[in-house]
């Protein structure tokens, strides 16, 4: 049961971490948009790669157990 709690925190954070890379990513390069800064949109877009990719494997780790196969 321990293990599991520990699991589910990093699942948590992986989650949180994630959306808020998301936003962050997306206002970064809104920002870089206003300003004409194409470096700034990149680094914004790398960002909300960054997050998704977090979400994707929060999910996969998930679902890692439930399949029935």
């Amino acid at each position: 049961m321990a293990a599991r709690t520990v699991d589910g925190s990093i699942l948590l954070l992986k989650k949180l971490g994630g959306v808020f890379a998301i936003v962050l990513g997306g206002l970064i390069a809104a920002i870089g948009a206003d300003v004409g800064s194409s470096a700034t949109i990149a680094i914004g877009i790398l960002c909300v790669v960054v997050g998704a990719i977090l979400l994707v494997l929060k999910i996969i780790r998930r679902n890692e157990g439930g399949q029935v196969g």
